[in-house]
């Protein structure tokens, strides 16, 4: 789990779209902190510090310390949003946390080894099924993300979430199936190779039972 860093914020009053048009172009970006049974909280932050944070990795997986108004509010970033043209941040939804939080959480899947999978070495090729996982962990045991080892995988081969050794206390959302994360397929020359030698191999057989 990454350490957790700290956000300055500052409490704002005025809400709506108006007000925070005004605040993006103060170089501030509007947030909010709900959650634990408590009044939401409107925020602004530093749009700077907010950019790197976001664009760094890990923004949704790791726990921020916000300080407002001389006091420390622990959140877990659970959404944002992006401009579509300079992806810079507009809004940001923040969920308050504590020691004791259990939540819910994507965490990304990173493949290892490719280069001694003998599949991808004949050419095969890593389908990504999912490039994350939903979790359900404590607050302050996050994983930055789900590391899956490639070693010896042939073609044909589907990792599937039963394959994952999980941190202690961390468990997949979807319990009532073991989905697949990864597969390794055949390159599409060898696919194509498989299906004219399947219909060379039907037809075949079909002229054998018309001359019985």
């Amino acid at each position: 789990m990454s350490e957790a860093y700290e956000l300055k914020a500052e409490a704002r009053e005025r809400v709506g779209k108006g007000s925070s048009r005004e605040i993006r172009r103060n170089g501030k970006v509007p947030a909010v902190i709900y959650g634990d049974k408590q009044a939401p909280i409107s925020i602004t932050l530093d749009y700077k510090t907010l950019y790197y944070k976001i664009h760094g990795g890990g923004f949704k997986t790791t726990i921020a310390n916000i300080q407002l108004d001389g006091k420390t509010i622990q959140v877990l970033p659970k959404d944002y949003q992006l401009d579509p043209i300079s992806d810079k941040p507009v809004h940001v939804d923040f969920l308050r946390v504590s020691a004791k939080s259990v939540v819910n959480v994507n965490v990304p899947v990173h493949f290892l080894n490719e280069e001694l999978s003998p599949g991808i070495k004949r050419g095969g090729v890593l389908n990504i099924v999912r490039h994350d996982v939903e979790l359900h962990a404590p607050a302050n045991a996050i994983p930055d993300a789900i590391n899956i080892d490639l070693t010896g995988l042939q073609i044909g081969d589907s990792i599937h979430i039963s394959a994952v050794t999980l941190p202690k206390g961390v468990t997949s959302v979807i319990h009532d199936r073991d989905f697949t994360i990864a597969t390794i397929a055949a390159p599409a020359v060898l696919a194509a190779e498989d299906e004219t030698v399947e219909a060379a191999v039907e037809t075949t057989e079909t002229a054998e039972k018309e001359g019985e």
